[in-house]
């Protein structure tokens, strides 16, 4: 986590793991619509709503990212007076979704290297073969008949490959491995 919020905030914050209970963190991991801070949203977690506010965090929009490797994102620009109008919010719409984006993209630049391959953990040539068919739209029980393997076994590399690339699901893996071009 990226942040400029005042450092006793950001230090409760991770002390109380007020992540793992966020209705703002929540929505930005299922939903690609923003959000804006109210008690409403922060009714089921009213003691983080309190310290936020107590830390000045009293207005707040957020908006989530999702690109083409899989990786989600969020930000959240806040302020402590003056609530969001809804003229406001309709203004600066286009401009926050523009930012969330060319934050996220700046940020996977400088971090995604990290997340990258290595040598240690290349694709072997089954996994690598069963992403390809993956990526054309074919089924574990499609690619298990083309290979002539058992279904579990296209199930057992699919999700060895999974783990490799740090994809979430099936489909993120194809996307990652054609990223980075191990699907040619």
């Amino acid at each position: 986590m990226i942040s400029n919020y005042p450092t006793v905030w950001q230090e409760r914050y991770a002390q109380a793991r007020y992540v793992e209970v966020d209705p703002t963190v929540k929505h930005c991991s299922q939903s690609a619509l923003p959000i804006v801070w109210s008690e409403r949203v922060f009714a089921e977690t009213p003691e983080l709503w309190d310290e936020a506010q107590a830390a000045g965090l009293c207005v707040g929009w957020a908006q989530s990212n999702l690109d083409a490797y899989g990786t989600g994102g969020m930000l959240t620009l806040a302020r402590q007076k003056e609530q969001l109008s809804d003229e406001e919010l309709l203004s600066k719409e286009l401009r926050m979704r523009w930012l969330v984006t060319v934050a996220h993209l700046a940020l996977s630049r400088v971090l995604l290297p990290r997340f990258k391959l290595t040598p240690d953990t290349p694709l072997t040539r089954r996994e690598t073969e069963i992403l390809k068919w993956a990526a054309d739209g074919k089924t574990s029980s499609d690619v298990s008949e083309i290979l002539a393997i058992a279904e579990s076994t296209v199930r057992f590399h699919t999700k060895n490959a999974i783990s490799k690339l740090g994809a979430r699901n099936r489909t993120a893996a194809v996307a990652r491995a054609a990223l980075l071009g191990l699907l040619r």
